[in-house]
């Protein structure tokens, strides 16, 4: 290789970690905005689907009993929990409702 060749070589080498670099941290703050738009929806996540942090009876994600648990909850987009229509008729609750496992 000559001298030329490994300075492009090395040109193109921090070109290319600088343009995964810039990628990178677009994507970490996209996540981060997306993590910022969301809820927590009570009532919504079927039987063992729920996200962490559920009411009692239940300890962490993927523990609730039962579909539509009023004590388990789903993140979803912030905006949209009281629009999420289940089955009975009934919406998605942004607190924790009486319709609980047994």
């Amino acid at each position: 290789m000559t001298p030329k060749t490994k300075t492009a070589s090395a040109l193109l080498v921090a070109s290319a970690m600088s343009a995964a670099l810039s990628l990178s941290m677009s994507s970490a703050m996209a996540h981060d905005d997306d993590a910022a738009a969301m809820e927590h929806c009570f009532g919504v996540a079927l039987a063992g689907k729920n996200d962490c942090a559920a009411g009692p009876g239940t300890t962490c994600a993927g523990t609730s009993t039962k579909d539509y648990q009023g004590n388990a909850w789903s993140a979803v987009k912030a905006g949209t929990c009281t629009s999420i229509k289940r089955p009975d008729g009934t919406f998605g609750s942004l607190e924790a409702t009486s319709d609980i496992a047994s």
